[in-house]
């Protein structure tokens, strides 16, 4: 083996993320930026069975309990640390989802812990999808993210914009900006600021960016510092720590074949004009109606025999999403965590029924909707491949009911993807 294949070989930046579609937002960042990417559904049991230079380990913690939360996250940085993991990146929402309590503060302080370092910074900055941080204030477009329309989030409810703030009401350590104009300056200042705050006894640092240039500029100064964490846009700026440089090698996938479909839980403001679109565009598309499915009917067998006949005429569409007094309305009566857990074991009953059809493509929407489907097809690893939007990956990934060709999803965030998304994803992997 060469020098070359031998540092290929191993993995260079082991990744912990919040949730499934975070996940694969931020290997679509790597793999743009020439990393080959593995992304493990879950904690796994057994070394990689494959080379990648990064892998990402997603888990479904965002809205855990915090101790279970905790327990889950350093179990994947025990098993990343054991692959050789070089750097540990924490990966949560573009949008800061959490409560008061956490969970990114307390999984922040503990991963710090166990990698004894007493200092990391924190930014969700991910301006191709329109996420900036400037003073310390989270912005979504040109809206601060407590007037975007994530002040009603059914499980995370973000009110305050405020990020230093946010975060310093979830960690025992203290928090303090490192802001544009120190970003501005390039490494050597960002590098003098953090020893600047260590030296106030500042053990986290929120982060200014507004352009994909104040990530690149802010990616030379995070080399060596054992955890990152942020949303995905800092991941543009790593991979030229590790001497990797962007290859479209690094995205390719098996050649896709086989049914089409969409499962969309998501109840975002983006994901209803791309169901909308969906709809508008002619395509078939089916609600779900949590009234009747609390009510016993049998939703999933209905679903599948309406989408059997048009599978094989168009990419279909079933969908729970809806507009934000509807949602309301239903977790008023059903309760916030039955509803959701009730709608997430039906999309993933469905979706499990579509690929038993011949679905083999496949865009699940939203992150549980996203981590419920998966977890229903028994996936455990999949390949990171070409991006559709910016976050937006497809992947490849094996799955028994999928046979040995495997199978073609992709998991989208709620928040991401321009309004025709649904249209154009299955024309993109063609």
């Amino acid at each position: 083996m060469s020098c070359s294949e031998e540092r290929r070989a191993a993995i260079q930046l082991g990744c912990i993320a919040d949730d499934f579609t975070g996940a694969t937002d931020l290997a679509n960042n790597l793999v743009r930026a020439g990393m080959r990417v593995v992304q493990a559904m879950g904690v796994p049991t057994q070394p990689l069975d494959s080379d990648a230079d990064a892998v990402v380990v997603a888990l479904k913690s965002r809205t855990l309990p915090v101790a279970e939360a905790v327990t889950q996250s350093l179990a994947a940085l025990s098993w990343l640390r054991a692959q050789g993991a070089q750097q540990i990146y924490f990966k949560y929402c573009s949008t800061f989802d959490s409560t008061a309590h956490g969970n990114i503060g307390p999984v922040t302080e503990v991963l710090m812990d166990a990698l004894d370092t007493d200092f990391s910074i924190a930014t969700p900055a991910f301006p191709d999808n329109l996420r900036t941080v400037f003073k310390g204030h989270l912005f979504v477009g040109d809206v601060l993210l407590n007037e975007s329309g994530m002040q009603n989030h059914p499980l995370t409810p973000m009110t305050d914009a405020n990020l230093v703030r946010v975060l310093q009401r979830q960690c025992q350590r203290r928090v303090g900006l490192i802001d544009y104009k120190v970003v501005a300056q390039g490494e050597a200042a960002i590098r003098d600021r953090i020893a600047e705050l260590r030296a106030q006894g500042i053990g986290l640092a929120v982060v200014d960016a507004i352009s994909n240039a104040d990530l690149m500029r802010l990616g030379p100064a995070l080399k060596g510092m054992p955890l990152v964490t942020a949303g995905s846009g800092v991941a543009i700026g790593l991979p030229g720590n590790f001497g990797i440089t962007p290859s479209i090698t690094a995205s390719a996938l098996p050649p896709a074949a086989g049914l089409q479909a969409v499962v969309s839980g998501s109840c975002s403001l983006a994901t209803n004009r791309q169901v909308l679109a969906f709809i508008q565009a002619g395509l078939p598309a089916r609600s779900i109606d949590p009234f009747q499915v609390a009510a016993g009917t049998d939703v999933v067998t209905q679903v599948l025999a309406w989408a059997k006949p048009l599978l094989n005429q168009a990419p279909v569409m079933i969908y729970s999403s809806a507009e934000s007094d509807a949602v309301k309305a239903v977790q008023a009566r059903l309760g916030v965590e039955a509803a959701g857990a009730m709608l997430e074991r039906t999309l993933a009953a469905i979706a499990l029924g579509l690929v038993e059809l011949g679905v083999r493509q496949l865009v699940l929407a939203g992150g549980e909707t996203s981590g419920a489907c998966v977890q229903a097809l028994n996936i455990r690893q999949m390949k990171i491949g070409p991006q559709i939007d910016p976050g937006v990956p497809w992947c490849h990934a094996q799955s028994d009911v999928a046979g040995p060709t495997g199978l073609h999803l992709t998991l989208k965030s709620g928040n991401f993807g321009s309004d025709d998304f649904f249209v154009k994803a299955f024309a993109r992997l063609a």
